[in-house]
């Protein structure tokens, strides 16, 4: 098994004072910013990347190691993998991009879709991924939850939620599954709030309204999520234009993830890094061309 390892941000020094007080021989600096992570998503269909608007129409973009070379090389952040057929014949595919990928590109790698058993997430972490995304089975069984983060750690662990507006929900915005295509009756704020209590330690919030739209993250989403849990939040659907990422940090986003924009070449990691630090936010810096 390949491991990897992902930079932290640490806020401490040592010096001659204390921990908090004289005497005790360290002191703390004030923390560091923690810097807004740009990620790439790579939707994966029997081997092959594909891009649609909603889940449909589904358009080839190309050969998934070699996408995740490229954002790599322009300095992406993290990667996310999620295999939208999830089926069983097309699960040793996913097995078999995921270590290819893994061989070749050093980055932090999130893998999803299909995932229902605790053997399942360790396959995966076996093959390469650092992170696995659970959606549909942690709503049929929330104890996977709960059972996947107390064997493999709550950084291994991350809630995909697909929500969209409606639904008789009381905050308005309904959790989906099976890519969008079945809706839950869940509150997706509660849901939120139940996934952190039982560990999850990150959440991939996805808005199926927005979805492969490029008309912009919803904002209000965001804003709904980041007041229900301190879990990092990785914004997800509707990135199309520059303009788009900072909103959504400023809705309380720690990450901002983008597909198509990024796969057919109408952004470039490096150009929404840029974007993301004109408007004052920490970034990696990165040495991609």
């Amino acid at each position: 098994m390949l491991l990897r390892v992902a930079a932290g941000v640490g806020g401490g020094r040592v010096s001659a004072g204390g921990i908090g007080g004289e005497g005790t021989g360290l002191d703390y600096a004030a923390p560091v910013p923690v810097a807004v992570r740009v990620i790439a998503c790579l939707d994966v269909d029997d081997g092959r990347v594909v891009k649609g608007v909603h889940f449909a129409g589904l358009r080839d973009a190309g050969d998934p190691v070699e996408l995740a070379s490229g954002y790599d090389a322009q300095g992406v952040d993290e990667l996310v993998f999620l295999d939208i057929t999830a089926s069983s014949s097309g699960r040793l595919t996913t097995y078999d991009v995921v270590r290819r990928t893994a061989e070749q590109v050093f980055i932090p790698l999130t893998v999803g879709g299909g995932v229902r058993t605790v053997g399942d997430i360790d396959a995966l972490l076996r093959a390469g991924a650092d992170k696995v995304s659970l959606n549909t089975a942690a709503v049929a069984r929330p104890q996977l939850l709960t059972e996947a983060a107390a064997r493999f750690g709550s950084q291994c662990i991350v809630l995909s939620l697909d929500a969209r507006r409606g639904g008789d929900t009381a905050s308005g915005f309904e959790v989906t599954t099976h890519g969008g295509r079945r809706g839950t009756g869940l509150d997706a704020l509660r849901w939120c709030e139940e996934a952190v209590d039982r560990g999850v330690g990150e959440i991939l919030l996805n808005s199926m309204d927005a979805d492969g739209t490029t008309a912009g993250y919803d904002l209000e989403m965001i804003r709904a999520v980041r007041a229900m849990v301190s879990t990092p939040v990785v914004a997800s659907g509707g990135a199309g234009a520059l303009g788009d990422f900072a909103p959504a940090v400023e809705a309380g986003a720690d990450a901002v993830l983008a597909a198509s924009v990024f796969h057919f070449g109408t952004l470039r990691v490096t150009d929404v890094k840029a974007a993301l630090r004109a408007a004052g936010h920490e970034v990696r810096e990165t040495g991609g061309a």
